[in-house]
């Protein structure tokens, strides 16, 4: 490992959004994870909006996505949700970008809807989902500029939902080479192990979205235990 890799199991949860985006969860499933990741001592819980309000307990945070999963929303609407999630108690904000946009190379245009989601949660965090495996590495810089631009603080890589794929550790080191330290860059999508969050970590990444948290958690302990989930 590195030397700015977790040393500790406990590090590690750290880093995590614990998270469960499968539009058939319920809440009671959504209670469940709740828990879960209490109990793991993951930094937040990232879940849809449909499912507010929900509660968390001491220091863990809420997150809920935006314009989620396919981003081809209008600013108006992707500012409203996250102006409802952050009035129902949300700490933090995953938008998603509108793609045609990125892939035209219309980076003003995905600037100005991110500063309208921005204008919208100014005491949240938010963080924008990219979908970097369907970009170039041009595009993939294009669009993290845009989003420091517009007074985002993560760049993050997917949703976990796109065909073309989740997080990869070429397209973290180019998200980090592009804002690092001035925001931060979340890779999220595909990361099953122990093996690939401590990767992504390593090439730069500041949070991790998963689903199968205690599975890579154990992992890093060296013990055996089921993955359970793909974002």
């Amino acid at each position: 490992m590195t030397p700015e890799s977790p040393h500790t199991r406990a590090e590690l949860a750290r880093y995590i959004d614990h998270t469960l985006l499968k539009p058939e969860a319920t809440d009671v499933q959504v209670a469940d994870l709740v828990g879960e990741a209490a109990r793991l001592g993951t930094y937040s819980v990232c879940v849809s909006p449909s499912r507010l309000p929900v509660a968390v307990p001491g220091e863990l945070k809420l997150a809920v996505v935006c314009g989620f999963p396919s981003g081809a929303h209008t600013p108006a609407v992707k500012a409203a949700e996250a102006a409802a999630a952050a009035a129902a108690g949300a700490h933090e904000i995953d938008m998603v970008i509108d793609l045609a946009h990125a892939t035209t190379g219309r980076y003003d245009l995905t600037e100005a809807e991110i500063r309208a989601v921005r204008r919208a949660v100014p005491g949240l965090v938010l963080k924008v989902i990219i979908e970097s495996a369907m970009l170039s590495d041009e595009q993939i810089v294009g669009v993290c500029r845009a989003a420091e631009g517009a007074g985002a603080d993560f760049v993050k890589t997917s949703t976990g939902f796109h065909p073309a794929g989740g997080a990869s550790v070429h397209a973290v080191e180019v998200m980090s080479a592009t804002v690092a330290p001035r925001l931060g860059v979340k890779a999220s999508g595909g990361i099953r192990d122990t093996a690939t969050a401590l990767a992504m970590i390593a090439a730069g990444a500041t949070r991790l979205g998963l689903s199968g948290s205690a599975a890579v958690l154990a992992g890093f302990d060296g013990e055996a235990a089921p993955t359970t989930g793909d974002y």
